[in-house]
């Protein structure tokens, strides 16, 4: 018993003789662990700060192309007005909660441009409160160009950006705030335009309003009527 009880004093000596030796060392590894803590605090912060207007978005954040998610309030010409839910962490958000601004996002539909039954289209599909996940693609003022995506069910998600196009209800247009010649404008730029055709391929929206336009334009100039009144006028003109 004796010699055991000496075997853990010794270990204690040596053990408080380390310390000592190296207290420079376990000094930086404190300061160096308490730097991680609050580096992970930071971080945290940001990514359960609820986000009322697009400037208060980090940049990191969009480059990055950072996904968020939200709650659709209302759908206008300009585009969808999101609340933003940040993710919840008992301790932090109790706390932000006390400070946080209220507003709404304003997110558009990034490489579409939306005809005016593109919004009507929208109005009757999208549900109030709907949650959302919006992939920040780039800013415009007070605007954020978003690939927006929409839960149908436990395991199936739709973009939006995507069903509009494949609905006939818009056209594909530059996505704004991705580099031209990036990968991710060209995964994207692509799914689009695959969209786009489909609705072209099966007459859909605008496009079947336009196909049938060139039909009725095809019809009158085929006609005999309107044949014999331009070869009149071609003759009256050289004779005149």
């Amino acid at each position: 018993m004796a010699e055991r009880r000496s075997a853990a004093g010794e270990g204690l000596a040596r053990l408080s003789e380390w310390a000592d030796g190296h207290l420079g060392l376990l000094r930086n590894l404190s300061a160096g662990l308490a730097a991680a803590g609050l580096l992970v605090l930071a971080r945290s912060v940001r990514m359960t700060t609820k986000f009322t207007n697009a400037l208060d978005i980090p940049t990191e954040f969009i480059e990055k192309n950072v996904k968020l998610r939200g709650k659709i309030h209302h759908v206008t010409e300009k585009g969808l007005q999101v609340e933003h839910i940040p993710i919840s962490i008992p301790i932090i958000t109790s706390i932000q909660r006390k400070w946080q601004s209220k507003g709404l996002l304003l997110v558009r539909l990034a490489g579409v441009e939306l005809a005016p039954s593109g919004t009507v289209w929208l109005q009757k599909e999208v549900k109030p409160s709907q949650m959302v996940w919006f992939q920040l693609l780039g800013r415009e003022d007070l605007a954020l160009e978003c690939r927006v995506l929409v839960n149908k069910g436990r395991f199936l998600s739709v973009c939006l950006n995507e069903e509009i196009l494949r609905q006939g209800l818009g056209r594909t247009a530059r996505i704004e705030g991705l580099h031209h010649h990036s990968r991710l404008y060209w995964k994207l730029h692509k799914r689009l335009l695959q969209a786009e055709l489909k609705a072209l391929k099966k007459h859909k929206g605008i496009w079947q309003e336009e196909s049938f336009s060139e039909r009725v334009r095809d019809r009158v100039s085929n006609n005999k009527c309107v044949r014999t009144l331009k070869q009149f006028v071609n003759w009256l003109r050289s004779y005149i």
